[in-house]
C-alpha cells in the first residue's frame, strides 16, 4: 500500500489520481472515475471532485492509497 501526505484539509478525488501518478492527465482521471474504475474505502466512487480525507483507503487498478 502507498502512503499519501494531505498538505491540506482534503484532496479531489481527481487530483489525487494525478498527484499519486496513476494517471497522466485530469482528463484520464475523470474517465476512469465514471467508469467506476475507482474505489474509496471499498465503495465505487463516480464523483471526481469527491473529498479525499485523511484515513481513506483510494484503489485504482493494482494500487491501494492510503491517504493521511
Amino acid at each position: 500500500m502507498e502512503e499519501f501526505y494531505l498538505k491540506g484539509e482534503y484532496i479531489k478525488l481527481g487530483q489525487l489520481l494525478k498527484a499519486a501518478n496513476l494517471i497522466d492527465y485530469g482528463s484520464d482521471a475523470k474517465f476512469e472515475i465514471q467508469e467506476g474504475k475507482v474505489k474509496v474505502n471499498n465503495e465505487i466512487a463516480t464523483q471526481r471532485g469527491k473529498k479525499i480525507v485523511s484515513g481513506d483507503i483510494v484503489e485504482y487498478k493494482d494500487t491501494r492509497i492510503h491517504v493521511h
